[in-house]
């Protein structure tokens, strides 16, 4: 009998971290998984409950940091 593999982004028992990356984005990232080019650790390995919170505490601006000009710029 096959079983359904869960995707890491969604499994409750492993641990994360919080990558941020140039632009000031961030992302939910399974610690057991390299961090990809361009991406830092700021956080964990937390739980995911946490790591889903410290990103959603940080991350105020959607927009990434290198489209915020002045729209008489633009």
């Amino acid at each position: 009998m096959m079983t359904e593999q869960q995707n890491p982004f969604d499994d409750e028992t492993l641990t994360f971290l919080v990558l941020i990356n140039a632009r000031e984005q961030y992302s939910l990232w399974p610690a057991f998984a390299a961090v990809p080019p361009g991406w830092k650790s700021i956080a964990g390995p937390l739980e995911r409950t946490e790591a889903t919170r410290y990103i959603e505490n940080h991350w105020q601006e959607m927009r990434p940091a290198a489209s915020e000009m002045p729209s008489a710029v633009r």
